[in-house]
């Protein structure tokens, strides 16, 4: 007998096939009548948000997480927003990406197609419900969430309001299907569904991330943790230093590319350390640093040698003061996930050198490191961020959920 997460693999599955088949138009439709949809029922939305927003607050989940979990008029409208703009991208599916002629006369090309079924399992967050669901029915998939228990009720709801969006386009409504069994043992199920989900996409935490990529035999995107960094550079502005990290670091705390890790040139370190840590006390953020560090600054706690690798999604901060550019771009390449990192410069060639040797999926000069995101780069939303680097690396728009097929055209050849 099947099991549940079998009968949703089985759904999808059909369900992928109709979806391989819509055309661009149809789509778009149906993207612009979800967003409407969404901004229509958005009491509703935030009625069943709340549910789980007070489930979060009474055990004691720290305020950076609930932050992740909680939506407002303004993220309901962004939600739709992007919907609007990823119909108004356009359509990667059908591209054909030349055609050769060979000896014999057979024309081969290539054909971009969608992947088929998308698996994504995330935690919190329940925009990226809405931002999984535009970008795979966009791409002609067919797409299972399974979101975290902490925001089931807010999951839920945003599903329902997408099915009744396609409903009245009569769009396949199994585009869509959540997960609503929040067990452990379901999410073992969902991994183990090769044949049935083309690939899974996990989204949050390490511990989630790792999980997936060990115990999946469903082939995996892995979207990483950001402990991104930030080196103010010994030729950097500091006044523009400080705005972009007091930006990249309180902005928003829970989210993968806020600034976790500092590196300063000891050249400006004198002027730039007490400026910045005075600019992040503000904001309630405790800085952690090396030795050096400390001697410059009282409001510095000891950092130990976890704390260069850690991502700490909360008010905590590691700086790290070394001789030169290469050390910065050593400490850097050791410590970090493959995520954002930036330089402050106004030096050219440190700029060119930062890019070219920090192995990263996203590397600023001059930004914070908050623009990693695919609404930002201009995708219209984004199905998560990659860290890895086959078939698909930093924000993941419509293109990362195709793939291609070759398609040949003859006109009689056999093969001798």
């Amino acid at each position: 007998m099947e099991n549940y997460m079998e009968i949703l693999g089985r759904r999808a599955k059909s369900a992928s096939r109709e979806g391989a088949k819509l055309g661009t138009d149809a789509k778009n439709r149906g993207l612009i009548t979800v967003a409407e949809e969404l901004i229509r029922q958005k009491a509703y939305l935030l009625e069943e948000n709340t549910k789980d927003v007070e489930a979060a607050k009474e055990k004691g989940v720290k305020e950076s997480l609930i932050d992740r979990l909680q939506l407002t008029e303004s993220r309901i409208e962004a939600m739709a927003e992007g919907l609007c703009q990823i119909a108004a991208l356009e359509d990667p599916i059908g591209e054909v990406l030349g055609m050769k002629t060979r000896p014999n006369g057979l024309q081969i090309g290539k054909k971009r197609v969608p992947l088929g079924v998308v698996g994504i399992i995330y935690e919190s967050r329940p925009n990226v419900t809405a931002d999984a669901f535009g970008l795979c029915f966009k791409t002609g998939n067919a797409v299972i969430l399974r979101g975290g228990s902490d925001a089931i009720h807010s999951n839920l709801a945003i599903v329902k309001v997408i099915k009744e969006g396609l409903m009245k386009e009569k769009l396949p409504q199994d585009l869509i299907l959540l997960v609503e069994d929040t067990s452990r043992e379901v999410v073992s199920d969902m991994m183990k569904l090769h044949g049935l989900i083309d690939v899974l996409i996990p989204r949050g935490g390490a511990g989630l991330i790792a999980n997936v990529v060990n115990n999946s035999t469903v082939p995996v995107i892995e979207t990483g943790t950001g402990n991104c960094h930030i080196y103010v550079d010994e030729s950097a502005d500091l006044n523009m230093a400080t705005e972009i990290i007091e930006n990249a670091k309180t902005q928003r705390m829970g989210v993968c590319n806020a600034c976790e890790s500092l590196v300063i040139h000891e050249k400006v370190a004198e002027l730039a350390v007490p400026q910045i840590v005075q600019c992040l006390k503000n904001h309630g953020v405790e800085v952690r640093g090396d030795e050096r560090a400390q001697k410059i600054s009282d409001d510095i706690w000891p950092a130990t040698e976890e704390d260069w690798g850690t991502e700490y999604l909360d008010a905590i901060i590691s700086m790290k003061i070394v001789d030169s550019m290469d050390q910065a771009i050593e400490h850097i390449n050791r410590y970090n996930t493959g995520h954002s990192e930036s330089i402050i410069t106004q030096n050219y060639e440190h700029a060119l050198q930062f890019q070219n040797e920090i192995d990263a999926a996203a590397v600023y000069v001059n930004a914070s490191t908050r623009f990693t995101d695919g609404f930002e780069f201009g995708f219209g939303a984004e199905i998560g961020i990659s860290t890895q680097k086959l078939h698909a690396r930093g924000p993941m728009g419509l293109e990362a959920l195709t793939t291609t097929k070759y398609i040949i055209f003859g006109n009689g050849q056999i093969r001798k």
